[in-house]
């Protein structure tokens, strides 16, 4: 088995990772940095409880390291499980800006130590479903994607991720736009963005409100919102092809599950309930969509540790992202 130690118990760390980690039977989630020690206690008995990186990094027998601290943490603690031989997941934005990413990227080669970093969201339901779509070429040739994450939230929180500036990795275009930007690359290929509005509308540090347009080297254009101000959302995603559109609607559940309690192997986790609409306004027709399936990043992550596949998620399919939101700042800096 693969023995893991997790950084953090917050929500990436209880509700991401820690489930998986503990359902897979390739991997032992073996220790965890938290003060939370009743609630881990309670959810992963096997677990033990330690109080720092250094605590975890010195706990006997570790194989694998994820860290799901806040953003700011990110290279830090990366930094110190490379260094310790251990192979390493960075929850997204995996660092600040992209000479961070870059110098750890090296930093993990240099080791030779497996470096990859959690990208979830490609393993989305409604983006799967739109994949295979593309790929089959059921739309054609894509000429727009428009692909949202918005909700209503008006006033700012206390939260790390409401007031950590974009200097240290805070604000909605690292949490969402890493995901957004992540998934559009993986689609279309390399792209550079032409316009883009980066706005805080709430007041506190971080910004809240962004839209950005990619216009990808294969003729795509991808319109990318990310919002905590929408008092109404539009379609999760809407693509344009030559022959035929798709137009989906709502978050994949699996957040929200997991959040909830369901657990990896529950028949219901992933399944969503609204279909996608596929076709044209003269032909439409409804598609359910494929289950999202967010413990295929370790199903991944454990056959290429332990037989030598491809890791899940190239780092430097991550540093494009980072790249991409850096000249989006760079854009709004003006």
């Amino acid at each position: 088995m693969i023995r893991a130690g997790l950084i953090g118990y917050g929500v990436a760390g209880r509700v991401f990772h820690a489930p998986f980690l503990a359902a897979d039977p390739a991997f032992e989630l073996a220790a965890v940095v938290t003060s939370q020690t009743d609630r881990l206690a309670a959810d992963h008995p096997g677990a033990v409880a330690v109080p720092d990186v250094d605590a975890l990094l010195a706990h006997p027998g570790l194989d694998l390291v994820v860290v799901a601290s806040p953003t700011p943490l990110h290279v830090e603690h990366a930094a110190a499980s490379i260094d310790a031989g251990l192979a390493t997941v960075v929850d997204k934005p995996f660092a600040p800006d992209a000479a961070s990413g870059r110098a750890l990227i090296s930093r993990a080669e240099d080791a030779g130590v497996p470096f990859t970093v959690f990208q979830n969201r490609r393993w989305d339901g409604d983006f799967l479903t739109l994949r295979r779509l593309i790929e089959d070429g059921s739309l054609g040739d894509v000429r727009r994607l428009e692909s949202r994450f918005e909700w209503w939230k008006p006033s700012a929180d206390e939260s790390w991720k409401s007031t950590t500036g974009a200097g240290e990795g805070g604000g909605i275009l690292f949490d969402l736009g890493a995901h957004l930007i992540d998934q559009a690359l993986l689609l279309f290929g390399p792209a550079r963005a032409v316009h883009s509005e980066v706005r805080n509308r709430r007041g506190g540090g971080a910004d809240d409100d962004v839209f950005a347009v990619l216009e990808h080297e294969s003729g795509t254009t991808s319109h990318l919102w990310m919002s905590a101000v929408a008092p109404i959302a539009g379609p999760r995603f809407r693509v344009l092809g030559s022959r035929s559109g798709f137009v989906s609607w709502g978050l994949d559940p699996q957040e929200g599950q997991l959040g909830g309690g369901m657990r990896p192997g529950d028949p219901r986790l992933g399944r969503a309930i609204a279909p996608a609409r596929v076709g044209t306004d003269a032909h439409p027709d409804e598609l359910p969509l494929i289950p999202g399936d967010y413990a295929e990043f370790y199903r991944r992550l454990a056959a290429s540790l332990q037989d030598g596949a491809a890791l899940p998620v190239d780092p430097r399919d991550s540093l494009a992202v980072l790249e991409l939101i850096d000249t989006i700042h760079t854009q709004n800096r003006k």
